[in-house]
């Protein structure tokens, strides 16, 4: 596939997004050496807040197979084949317990560099994969806002410069980020290039040429894209190796985190980075909690990499920044007659970062009993908006989060620490 750079997503030029889709090449050839020197590694000083990384785990993402309620015995009703026994259950406390596929993140839930939320979700139930992802990412219900809430979180911060935003991956997550904040969407360092540039074919520096002197609109598109690829080329140059003996899987998940860690660690600005991990629509075989089996598996490879990546950081890396896990919608409590579960509600989502107060499971536990249920899901009793607004009010200095999420009050669990 050739390499391309473009507009996001059809945007105008005004909004001055920049989409890189990967491919096979390298690029060769900049507008000069001075496009190099002067834009490349332009961080941004003003922003002193985390690196926010959201995670989505796109297909629906079952939390109680993940964060278990071992102390609930509907639990172990409900789920006759795929409930994970207590014995297997590690970390966690006298209620919860957590999967033991998630292993390679124990030592980070004992450090308390982990945490997680349980019955959490949005406002209202929504079982279709399209619409609860986009109302996820917009997350601005009841109104005609169409932008993505990290683009409104982003621009309220300040953001304007091209690596202040990156989605790094197969799958760009276009509506979250859905607005006038730039952003850079990249399926890697190491592919990120301009389709059809070759020795013969200067066709950035062409583009240069060709906007000199434009209205600052074109011209400042022209100027972020060449930004882009001065900067990436560096990056290329310089090549990369993971600190601290981490080793990152080979999947889509691992390189897309290894892609984000160098990125945090070269300099360039970031304020947040978006990655996307799949296949988590398990309807039928979602197996027991062994090596082989589906869900274990999943758990075991998203464990790795975030592994990888916290270890990669190190303590002192690890300090700036904050991921999170968010999903459209979680798990039916019950399995179904495939071994699997259907779209359910509530669900849980995890914290990593340095300024986590893990080793626990936060929010209010609804219970498993049928009269708890909503439609035999798990309730939401801890809106991820609130656990949002908390994060980043506290961690990336975000003051009015009621314009990232509108009539939204910030949860008050004490999940992270103060900056």
């Amino acid at each position: 596939m050739t390499d391309v750079l473009t507009e996001a997503c059809g945007c105008p030029v005004s909004r001055r997004k920049v989409l890189a889709a990967a491919g096979a090449g390298a690029f060769a050839g900049l507008a000069g050496d001075q496009l190099a020197t002067q834009l490349a590694f332009a961080s941004s000083p003003r922003y002193a807040g985390d690196v926010f990384v959201l995670l989505s785990l796109r297909g629906g993402f079952d939390g109680l197979s993940a964060v278990v309620p071992a102390g609930d015995p509907a639990y172990y009703t409900a789920r006759p084949g795929i409930a994970v026994p207590k014995s297997q259950l590690i970390g966690g406390d006298a209620f919860f317990g957590l999967n033991p596929g998630l292993a390679p993140l124990l030592p980070y839930w004992k450090s308390g560099a982990l945490g997680a939320i349980q019955a959490a979700g949005q406002p209202v139930p929504n079982r279709s994969h399209f619409s609860a992802m986009e109302e996820l990412e917009r997350a601005a219900p009841g109104t005609s806002l169409r932008t993505g809430w990290l683009d409104r979180m982003l621009g309220g911060l300040g953001a304007d410069e091209v690596f202040d935003a990156v989605s790094v991956g197969s799958a760009m997550p276009a509506r979250v980020l859905a607005g006038p904040a730039p952003d850079l969407g990249l399926t890697s360092v190491d592919s990120f290039a301009l389709g059809g540039e070759d020795p013969t074919r200067p066709m950035a520096a062409t583009m240069a040429a060709l906007y000199a002197g434009a209205p600052d609109p074109l011209a400042r598109t022209t100027a972020m894209t060449t930004a882009a690829l001065a900067t990436t080329k560096t990056l290329k140059a310089s090549g990369y190796t993971p600190a601290n003996g981490a080793s990152y899987p080979d999947s889509d998940l691992g390189k897309a985190l290894r892609d984000v860690a160098r990125l945090i660690k070269s300099g360039v600005g970031l304020m947040s980075a978006c990655v996307d991990s799949g296949d988590w629509d398990m309807h039928e075989n979602l197996g027991t909690a062994a090596p082989g089996k589906k869900m274990y598996d999943h758990l075991n490879a998203l464990a790795t990499a975030l592994a990888a990546f916290a270890a990669d950081l190190g303590p002192a890396g690890m300090k700036r920044v904050t991921l999170i896990t968010i999903s459209e919608f979680g798990r039916r409590v019950a399995q179904n007659g495939s071994g699997g579960l259907d779209h359910g509600y509530g669900n849980a989502m995890l914290v990593l970062g340095g300024g986590v107060k893990g080793g626990k499971v936060y929010g209010r536990w609804p219970g498993l009993s049928a009269d708890n249920l909503v439609d035999g899901d798990l309730a939401v009793t801890t809106d991820y908006r609130a656990v949002i607004s908390e994060i980043v009010r506290a961690r990336c200095g975000v003051t009015d989060v009621s314009g990232v999420f509108p009539g939204v009050t910030p949860t008050s669990l004490g999940l992270v620490s103060s900056r």
